[in-house]
């Protein structure tokens, strides 16, 4: 019989001002799953990197605030030359449940799924959890639009929780992606159109004033972005302009500098 090989688990944490919070995801974070814990830092004033190197995570800083989107690029491309199979985006703000891990890779360890997605929305609590209103009616909408688009029936396309397979971040061109908020939606949309399989598990969230959160004005240019991204893709979509990042192209794994 055959040994099956256990696959390398890289846990990465896109990091702003994330010193007052970090310490508690580290600690709930079920180290028996976990190969290695990388934390990029984009740009912080406070001491983030400090408190990371003192729980002897990987530490990559960016010199200055290039944007969530910019940093998630550092955080995949570093977790791919870590030799990662299975890779898992969690906060260090404490929001999404570092628990839950072992429930978010399990469809890939499966080989079920290359995208897991945390939705908070599966079971509707987000409300009861302290997700303000206007970014629920806004989650909802776009959700909908977007499903509409893509054809599927996604509960939410916004969470922040994710894994995703080596094959899958191997594959698709990230670094083309916004170094801004929509990064998260763009990948998305590159999963679909190449045939990636994605689903969605139920997690919860926590609101407190030192989480991270998008202020209003924020989430309205990102739904904005959102709107420029499905015109864009309907656009490559029927052959009227070619896109390279829905393509899937060989990329050099080239780090924010």
């Amino acid at each position: 019989m055959l040994e099956v090989k256990e696959k390398k688990v890289v846990v990465v944490m896109p990091a702003y001002n994330a010193e007052k919070t970090l310490r508690n995801t580290y600690s709930d974070i079920p180290m028996e799953k976990v190969s290695s814990i990388i934390l990029v830092d984009d740009g912080s004033t406070d001491r983030t990197i400090n408190l990371a190197r003192e729980l002897n995570l990987k530490v990559f800083a960016h010199k200055k605030n290039y944007g969530y989107g910019a940093n998630q690029k550092t955080c995949y491309i570093e977790a791919l030359k870590d030799g990662a199979d299975i890779i898992v985006m969690l906060h260090p703000d404490y929001q999404y449940d570092p628990k839950l891990l072992p429930e978010m890779i399990k469809p890939i360890e499966e080989g079920k799924a290359d995208m897991v997605l945390g939705s908070r929305l599966l079971i509707d609590n987000a409300l009861k959890s302290g997700m303000p209103w206007w970014k629920y009616i806004g989650n909802k909408v776009l959700t909908k639009l977007e499903n509409l688009v893509l054809g599927k029936k996604f509960a939410e396309y916004h969470t922040g929780y994710r894994a995703y397979s080596h094959k899958l971040l191997a594959s698709l061109p990230f670094q083309l992606n916004s170094d801004k908020f929509v990064f998260d939606q763009e990948i998305i949309f590159q999963a679909v159109h190449n045939g990636f399989r994605i689903v969605e598990i139920p997690v919860s969230t926590r609101y407190f004033p030192e989480a991270s959160s998008a202020s209003f004005v924020s989430s309205v240019i990102y739904g904005f972005g959102i709107l420029k991204l499905i015109v864009e893709y309907l656009l490559h979509k029927y052959k009227l302009i070619n896109v390279k990042k829905f393509e899937v192209l060989a990329q050099r794994y080239e780090p924010v500098k």
